[in-house]
């Protein structure tokens, strides 16, 4: 007979809560533990959206591409808010266990390299962090390849009859986007006429929304790895803070920033 189905059975608890191994006796590093390992469930939720988004928008269908969009930039949010809890650990707190972590890294992860790679910041380096993780870097490979969830709106609006310029649309996917005058015209016209281009409006709006949360999120990391460690370097060889300020203009979506001014 088939057990009875259980909270604990469905959420696999036992497994799950059986993840945690500290390396230390350190009270904090529990924390430090749980705190990553639940970024990474909540970005592999994140990469589950963004795919849905990205086939959505691929097949004009952008009204519905817009509640997967709005779950990523409020999953974002909590990310964001997970730098308080971690903010409680003061720096001699940190360095009771730090040497444990050896070389290891957030800046490795390979599932947040994945979702950049999908919004479309790509840089082919971070595939050799994986080279031990064969199937991790294979995921990361077929991102990397793939058109971003901006190439795709772009695409979207060439369909609706904008001007896109061929180069843009035909460009070198394995590379990040750069800024182009003709996207930003193109889109400059949907915000001008925003009820002839309503889903279109809404789309880059929920963009927008992706973007300003990621923005705030390194901003918050940041701020806790210098509270946490001051100007030290990171482990895995990172600069640290000043590495992660380098990385707060990094904008997805560049063109939906910078028609604003042209408005």
């Amino acid at each position: 007979m088939t057990e009875p189905m259980t909270y604990a059975r469905y959420l696999a608890l036992d497994d799950l809560l059986a993840c945690q191994h500290p390396r230390s006796d350190a009270d904090d590093e529990l924390l430090f533990v749980i705190i990553h390992q639940t970024k990474e469930l909540w970005l592999k939720q994140m990469i589950r959206e963004l795919r849905l988004a990205v086939a959505e928008v691929r097949a004009d269908q952008l009204v519905p591409a817009y509640k997967a969009l709005a779950r990523v930039s409020r999953i974002q949010a909590v990310m964001t808010l997970s730098w308080d809890v971690l903010a409680t650990m003061t720096p001699s707190d940190y360095t009771r266990f730090r040497d444990v972590l050896g070389p290891s890294s957030g800046f490795q992860s390979d599932q947040f390299r994945t979702v950049e790679y999908m919004l479309g910041l790509k840089d082919a380096r971070f595939l050799d962090y994986q080279n031990d993780r064969p199937e991790a870097r294979a995921a990361m490979e077929q991102a990397l390849a793939a058109p971003s969830l901006w190439d795709e709106a772009i695409a979207a609006a060439a369909r609706a009859g904008l001007a896109i310029p061929s180069e843009v649309l035909e460009r070198d996917v394995t590379q990040s986007h750069a800024p182009h005058p003709g996207v930003e015209t193109a889109f400059l016209e949907v915000y001008r006429d925003t009820q002839r281009y309503w889903e279109l409006y809404q789309l880059a709006e929920k963009l927008v929304d992706l973007d300003d949360a990621m923005a705030t999120w390194r901003h918050k990391h940041v701020l806790t790895v210098e509270r946490v460690i001051g100007g030290k370097r990171g482990t895995g060889g990172t600069a640290g803070a000043s590495y992660l300020q380098s990385t707060l203009g990094k904008r997805a979506f560049p063109e939906l920033w910078s028609l604003r001014t042209a408005l």
